[in-house]
C-alpha cells in the first residue's frame, strides 16, 4: 500500500531578498510618500519576486538576468497583459536598482531586461459639449447639497484636471499646525487649488470662474462634519453624506450618476474629465509645457500623448470635410 503524498510545500522566501523587500517597502512609504494603493501593488508584486526566488533557490546576490527574463516570459504564458507585466518588472527593477546604489548586488540584474511591448491606448476624453454639458448641467434630486456637491465635484475636475486622490484631499483652508497639516486646499482670493501629487510633489493649478461660483454655492450648502470626526475630515472641502471627508469611490459614483442624468451616451468616470481638461487645453493653446505643469506630470512623454488625441481629431474633421479625403463611388 503506497503512502498518500504529501502537498507541495511552499518555498521559503530568500532571507536576505525578503528582508530588502520589507526596508524598500518603508523607504516608499516614509521617503517617497507613495498612495496607499500603489503600495499594495507593489508589495504583491515583490512578494511575488520572493516567491519565484524562493522556489528558484536564489538570494539576491544570486539573481541574474536570465532569472528575471524567464520570469517575464512565464507571466507572458500565463496570459497576463503586456502592460500588468511592465508594471510587475518595474517594482522588481525599483527595489534591484535601490540594492545596487547599496552595494548589496553588484550590478542591478534588471538592467537590460525589457517588458512584451505593448499597443499605448489613447486617453478617452468627452468633447467640449459634452465635458461642458456634464460641468453645467442643472442641479437635479430633491436634496439641494447633493446636488451641489455633485456640479461642484464635475467643475472642479474638468476646470483644473485633478486627479481623485488630490480633488478629495484637498480643504476648504490651510491647516499647519501640529496636530493637522493640510494636504492640499483652495485659495479663494486667488481661485487656485494648491494640491499635493504623485510622489509627493506639490503644485498649484487655476480654478475657472464657473468652478469658483459652483465651490462657494456647495460651501453654502455643505453643512456640519459629523460630531466625532477627526480634524482632517472637520477640515474637508467635500463631505461625504454622513459628514466625512469624501472617498474617492463616492466621487466615481457621482459623476457617473451626473452623466446619465445629462444624457451622456458612454459611462463617464473622473478621470476621463482630466483627459478632457488636458486635451481641450492643448487644442487651445498648443502649449505642451504648460499643459504638463499643470498637470502635475514628470515627464512630457506622459503629455504627449494628448497630441495624438489632438491629431485623431484632426484626421476625423478632415476625413469628414476634405473632399479628396472621400472614396470614390
Amino acid at each position: 500500500m503506497s503512502r498518500p503524498q504529501r502537498p507541495p510545500q511552499p518555498a521559503a522566501s530568500p532571507p536576505l531578498l525578503a528582508q530588502a523587500c520589507r526596508e524598500h517597502l518603508l523607504r516608499l512609504r516614509q521617503v517617497r510618500r507613495l498612495a496607499e494603493r500603489t503600495l499594495v501593488n507593489y508589495e504583491r508584486d515583490l512578494q511575488d519576486l520572493c516567491r519565484r526566488a524562493g522556489q528558484a533557490g536564489l538570494d539576491a546576490p544570486a539573481l541574474a538576468p536570465a532569472h528575471l527574463r524567464g520570469w517575464v516570459a512565464a507571466l507572458h504564458a500565463q496570459g497576463m497583459s503586456a502592460r500588468a507585466i511592465a508594471a510587475r518588472l518595474s517594482a522588481w527593477r525599483g527595489l534591484l536598482r535601490w540594492l545596487a546604489s547599496r552595494g548589496v548586488l553588484a550590478a542591478d540584474p534588471s538592467a537590460g531586461v525589457r517588458a512584451p511591448r505593448a499597443p499605448r491606448p489613447l486617453p478617452k476624453a468627452l468633447s467640449v459639449e459634452q465635458a461642458v454639458a456634464l460641468a453645467g448641467a442643472a442641479a437635479g434630486g430633491d436634496d439641494p447639497a447633493a446636488a451641489a456637491r455633485a456640479r461642484a465635484l464635475a467643475e472642479l475636475l474638468y476646470s483644473s484636471g485633478l486627479r481623485v486622490s488630490e480633488l478629495v484631499g484637498l480643504d476648504i483652508r490651510s491647516v499647519h499646525s501640529p496636530q493637522y497639516r493640510s494636504q492640499g486646499w483652495i485659495d479663494w482670493d486667488d481661485a487656485q487649488a494648491h494640491v499635493l501629487g504623485k510622489g509627493g510633489k506639490r503644485r498649484s493649478v487655476p480654478v475657472g470662474s464657473q468652478a469658483m461660483q459652483a465651490l462657494r454655492e456647495w460651501l453654502r450648502l455643505r453643512g456640519p462634519c459629523a460630531a466625532d470626526a477627526a480634524q482632517g475630515d472637520r477640515e474637508a472641502l467635500f463631505l461625504g453624506p454622513r459628514g466625512r471627508r469624501i472617498t474617492p469611490q463616492r466621487v466615481r459614483e457621482e459623476i457617473r450618476l451626473r452623466a446619465l442624468q445629462s444624457g451622456l451616451p458612454n459611462p463617464v468616470h473622473p478621470h476621463m474629465l482630466r483627459h478632457s481638461f488636458a486635451s481641450h487645453l492643448l487644442q487651445s493653446s498648443g502649449d505642451l509645457r504648460g499643459v504638463q505643469e499643470l498637470l502635475g506630470h514628470s515627464s512630457i512623454a506622459s503629455t504627449q500623448v494628448y497630441t495624438r488625441l489632438d491629431f485623431q481629431h484632426l484626421a476625423q474633421v478632415y476625413d469628414r470635410a476634405h473632399p479628396r479625403a472621400r472614396k470614390p463611388r
